[in-house]
């Protein structure tokens, strides 16, 4: 085991827990989502809050060592577990309070989407989130955040009222739209390039406790079929709806699928309505009439018990590659070239999905906070690759790879949504932002981090020329 010194005194410092090699909860501590990550880094701070933060960021750089920020632990490049280094564990952080008369909820820095959804709907209200519970908010946030509600309420990120950031020279600052501008501007989908954010304040939306679900599903066979009634339902989509399209999923053994079609893999189009019953009724009664799928699962249920939904598509340890592209046009070429493509993946949790967009997330322009992605997409696809094991996983891979180069196209310029590239590449990082957005960041990376302490991550390089806290266009 690699000694560090000051160890002893470090411990005696924080509040937390720090957890090294000898530590018996050590191999568990560094484990995280994807299951190719078998990283051993020398110490994980488990922090008990900006303080604790703050000094370990003092103690891994004065000591040399690479400093990661585990949230959740979904990063889909492990880069949450630093190999050799020191992890600023934020999975104690996870009170969130809510001030139902302003309509305002705070949530720690380690907070899971599960979490802040429970306290939330305490209250009929809820902050715009991801399709999976335990994803961690910190992550999803600083990347942008799609979910149900984007349609109806933006994304997470347009939500994000402040935060509180602990710099990589151990101040903790509070970042508004009135505090370090800049920075806040940074934070809200430029990833975790600018600091340790150890808590969010959210603005809250009126949704729940019942929301109305329509899940309809067909078989291989009837692919672009689906997939022509999936485009029609989303132009005529009411705003306060949601609509997620996948192709090739694999029915699951939940008690409302018929044990005939339980392992099928087919088409399945989901609909989220946040508005009246017969308003959802409408959609509801167009897709049995077009095309009457091979089952259906119709029924209002609470809005946490919707976000728990999907949680079997992406199980804890899978191995996983995700490529995605925006359309702006939802073509019968792009339809085409998804039911080809379908047969190529591997394994039975392979699927590609379709994420229905604009509404509220058009509301916003594109300068207006840093998110890489599209505002004028309508569409945003991902060819997801899961599997049980690496062996099987390469070949998944590659169909995911071959799927997305044949639908590229038809992509709406370069832009891909941040969160969801699983490759680190400093080019597809720049095309991803567009130059205007990347310069930006880069100068404002320059005044918070100016040494690129947080590189782990999807980097952005501090500008060559740091700029003055006072000069323009930041």
């Amino acid at each position: 085991m690699t000694q560090i010194s000051g160890l002893e005194e470090f411990r005696a410092e924080v509040n937390g827990r720090v957890v090294d090699e000898s530590d018996p909860d050590y191999d568990t501590a560094r484990l995280v989502w994807h299951g190719a990550i078998d990283h051993r880094p020398a110490l994980i701070v488990r922090c008990g809050g900006p303080a604790d933060v703050a000094a370990a960021i003092a103690f891994g750089r004065e000591r040399g060592l690479e400093i990661s920020v585990r949230g959740g632990g979904h990063n889909p490049w492990g880069v949450a577990i630093a190999e050799g280094g020191l992890v600023i564990d934020l999975s104690e952080l996870r009170a969130v309070t809510v001030n139902p008369d302003t309509r305002r909820a705070w949530c720690g820095g380690g907070a899971t989407l599960a979490d802040l959804d429970a306290a939330t709907q305490r209250h009929g209200l809820a902050v715009p989130t991801g399709l999976i519970s335990d994803i961690g908010v910190g992550g999803m946030t600083l990347g942008g955040g799609y979910g149900w509600l984007s349609r109806y309420a933006g994304l997470t990120a347009d939500n994000l009222v402040a935060a509180e950031v602990v710099t990589a020279d151990g101040r903790i600052l509070r970042a508004s739209a009135d505090d370090h501008p800049d920075l806040f501007w940074a934070l809200r989908g430029g990833g975790g390039n600018f600091g340790v954010v150890t808590g969010f304040e959210f603005q809250l939306h009126e949704v729940g406790p019942l929301v109305h679900l329509g899940l309809f599903f067909w078989g291989l066979e009837s692919g672009p079929e689906a997939l022509r009634l999936g485009r029609e339902v989303l132009a005529s989509l009411p705003r306060a709806a949601g609509w997620q399209l996948l192709a090739g999923v694999t029915a699951p053994p939940a008690d409302f699928v018929p044990a005939r079609y339980r392992g099928t893999s087919g088409y399945m189009l989901v609909v989220v309505g946040f508005g009246s019953a017969d308003e959802h009724d409408q959609v509801v009664s167009r897709v049995r009439a077009e095309l009457p799928p091979l089952f259906e699962f119709v029924l209002p249920l609470p809005y946490a018990a919707l976000q728990r939904s999907f949680d079997s598509f992406a199980p804890s340890r899978i191995y996983a590659h995700e490529k995605n592209l925006y359309l702006e046009q939802f073509s019968d070429d792009v339809i085409i070239s998804i039911a080809q493509h379908l047969p190529g993946a591997d394994s039975p949790m392979s699927f590609i999905r379709l994420l229905g967009l604009d509404g509220a997330v058009a509301d916003v322009a594109d300068m207006d906070i840093a998110f890489s992605g599209s505002r004028s997409s309508r569409v945003m696809v991902g060819m997801v690759a899961l599997s049980a094991d690496a062996e099987s996983h390469k070949a998944d891979q590659a169909w995911a790879c071959a799927a997305w180069q044949a639908l590229r196209p038809h992509a709406n310029g370069s832009r891909e949504y941040i969160n969801f590239v699983f490759d680190r590449d400093d080019d597809r990082v720049r095309s991803s932002y567009g130059a205007e957005k990347y310069q930006r960041l880069a100068r404002i990376k320059a005044l918070y981090d100016p040494e690129n302490v947080f590189h782990l991550n999807a980097n952005i390089k501090p500008a060559r020329q740091p700029a003055s806290r006072s000069a323009g266009g930041i």
